[in-house]
This record gives structure tokens, C-alpha cells and sequence, in this order.
């Protein structure tokens, strides 16, 4: 058995980038997700850490988030590790790892989105939600 499953929530870094490929359509953006730091009693203070996350999205979940995703908002995503690999012009090989999202769920408060089209959606619901 194997498994391949990432969830995250985090915010995004700037506006999706939208385009088609093949007739299908495509979003992809940047997710930041942070480790809160602390100050213990004793030591140094642990400051906070920020990772960048590439994630992709696809068809109707990619329409969705040119509609009513932008810079700022806070998702909830589930998708799995993807991979993506081709030689550069040098001649060496390059690696591409990011999530290829199949579930997401919009955090943002109703009016504080991000994003200046910002409306809420009427998508159909996520039942594999797990909470």
C-alpha cells in the first residue's frame, strides 16, 4: 500500500495564474504556509518559518479559483505530490515538485477577500471534507 495525499491551509502569495492547455483550463499559485515561532524561558527566540508551496488546479476547480480566488486568501487544499522533470538547455535535468490540488475550500471571511472579484461560491459541496 502506498499513499500519496498533502493537505494544507495557507495564503496565497499573488494572483493565480490562469491559462489552457489542450482545452482544459489551468490554474497555478503560490502557498504559504507558517510554523509560528516562539520564545522559550530560556534560549533564543524561535522565529516564525514560512514555506512556498506550488500548487496546480484543474477544469472546474481551476475556473473557480479565477473567479473568486486572490493574493491574500486563505485555502484549505487537499492534492496529492506531483513531479515534473525535462532537461535544460545546459543539458542537465530539472525537477519540478509541486501539489496538484483535487479539493479545496475557501477559509477567507465573506467581503475581506483578497481578491477584488471576490464572490461566494456556488460550487458544488465538498462531502469528502474531513471536518
Amino acid at each position: 500500500m502506498s499513499v500519496n495525499k498533502v493537505i494544507l491551509i495557507g495564503n496565497l502569495g499573488k494572483e493565480p495564474e490562469v491559462r489552457e492547455v489542450n482545452g482544459s483550463k489551468v490554474a497555478k499559485f503560490s502557498l504559504a504556509t507558517t510554523k509560528r515561532g516562539f520564545t522559550p524561558k530560556e534560549g533564543p527566540k524561535v522565529e516564525d518559518k514560512t514555506t512556498w508551496h506550488d500548487v496546480e488546479v484543474w477544469n472546474g476547480l481551476a475556473e473557480v479559483v479565477e473567479k473568486y480566488v486572490g493574493k491574500g486568501d486563505k485555502l484549505y487544499i487537499e492534492g496529492e505530490l506531483q513531479t515534473n522533470s525535462w532537461e535544460a538547455e545546459d543539458g542537465t535535468k530539472k525537477y519540478r515538485v509541486f501539489i496538484r490540488a483535487f479539493n479545496l475550500e475557501m477559509l477567507t471571511p465573506k467581503g475581506q477577500s483578497g481578491s477584488a472579484n471576490a464572490e461566494p461560491v456556488q460550487d458544488e459541496p465538498f462531502d469528502d471534507m474531513p471536518f
